[in-house]
C-alpha cells in the first residue's frame, strides 16, 4: 500500500499544488474586495457576483462577444480541419504529404504573440499586405481591426489559421485508422464519395469530433493573447471577450475579488457547454 502511494505522489502533490491549490484560493478571492495596490481583503460573500450578474451591463456585452467568438471559431475550425485539403486529401499518402502537413501545422507552434504582431502589421488600413493585395484586384479594403463590424472577424480567422493544424492532426489519425474494407465494399455496393463519406466516415469520426470541439469551445473561451496583441478589446469593445476582461479588472484596474468572481462564473459556463456538448454527442451516437 505504502508503494502505491509513493507511486502517485508525485501527481498528487502537482495536482494539490497546481490544479486544487489555486482553485481554491480563486473561490476564496471571489468571496473578497482585495485591492492589489492596498493588499488590504474585505470578505463581502456573495456580492462580487451580485454586482456581475445583476450590476454591470458591460458583463453581459462581453459573454455576448465571448459567445459571437466561440460560434465563428469552432465550427470554421472544424469544418476547415476536416475539409479536403487538409484532412481528407492530406490523409493520403502521396508526394510531398509530409511538406503540406508541416507547412498547415507549423502556425500552431509558433509563438502566438509573434503570430498576432505579424498579422496586426498584415491587417493595418491601407499600409496593410492584406489590402495591398485586394487593391490589386480592385477592392478597398477596410481597416480591419479598427472597424467594430471587422475586427472580430479578422481575429477569429487569424485565430483559425493558426490553430487549424492541430485539429488536422487529430482527424488525420482518426481518418487513417478507419479500415479501408468499410469504404472499399461501400463502393462496391454502388456508394458515391458523399455516401461514404456521410454514412461511414462521419460517424466513425463522432468520438473525434467530440475532443475536437470541447477543447475548441475550452480554447474558444480562454483566448487572450491574439485580443491582447491585435485589438486590445475594442475597437469600441467590439472584441472584448470574458479573458481579456478578467484580465483587466484583476491586473489592470487591481480588482482582484472582482477578477476571481468573473473566472469562477467563466469556469461554469465553459462547464455547461462541455457537458451539454457531451450530452448531445453521446445522444447521437446511441
Amino acid at each position: 500500500m505504502l508503494e502505491a502511494w509513493l507511486f502517485v505522489s508525485p501527481t498528487l502533490i502537482g495536482f494539490l499544488i497546481f490544479f486544487l491549490g489555486p482553485l481554491a484560493a480563486i473561490f476564496y478571492y471571489s468571496t473578497t474586495e482585495w485591492n492589489l495596490l492596498s493588499q488590504q481583503a474585505t470578505f463581502v460573500g456573495l456580492r462580487n457576483f451580485h454586482n456581475v450578474l445583476l450590476e454591470n451591463p458591460d458583463f453581459w456585452h462581453v459573454v455576448r462577444n465571448s459567445v459571437i467568438f466561440a460560434l465563428g471559431l469552432v465550427p470554421l475550425n472544424m469544418a476547415l480541419a476536416l475539409s479536403l485539403a487538409l484532412a481528407l486529401a492530406l490523409s493520403r499518402p502521396f508526394f510531398g504529404v509530409v511538406f503540406f502537413r508541416t507547412v498547415f501545422f507549423a502556425p500552431v507552434v509558433t509563438s502566438a504573440i509573434a503570430w498576432a504582431i505579424v498579422w496586426k502589421f498584415m491587417l493595418q488600413g491601407e499600409g496593410g499586405a492584406v489590402n495591398q493585395m485586394l487593391a490589386w484586384i480592385g477592392i478597398d479594403g477596410p481597416n480591419w481591426l479598427r472597424e467594430p463590424n471587422w475586427a472580430m472577424a479578422a481575429v477569429i480567422v487569424t485565430r483559425v489559421i493558426k490553430m487549424v493544424g492541430l485539429n488536422m492532426i487529430l482527424y488525420i489519425a482518426a481518418l487513417q485508422s478507419i479500415p479501408r474494407d468499410y469504404e472499399e465494399a461501400a463502393k462496391l455496393e454502388g456508394a458515391s464519395r458523399w455516401q461514404v463519406f456521410r454514412m461511414i466516415t462521419w460517424p466513425l469520426l463522432a468520438p473525434t469530433t467530440l475532443v475536437i470541439m470541447v477543447l475548441t469551445t475550452i480554447g474558444s473561451f480562454k483566448v487572450f493573447d491574439h485580443i491582447y496583441q491585435m485589438t486590445g478589446g475594442g475597437p469600441e469593445n467590439g472584441t472584448l471577450v470574458l479573458a481579456f476582461y478578467i484580465y483587466q479588472q484583476g491586473f489592470k484596474f487591481f480588482n482582484v475579488g472582482y477578477a476571481a468572481a468573473l473566472a469562477l462564473i467563466m469556469f461554469v459556463i465553459v462547464m455547461a457547454l462541455t457537458l451539454v456538448q457531451v450530452t448531445l454527442r453521446r445522444r447521437d451516437m446511441e
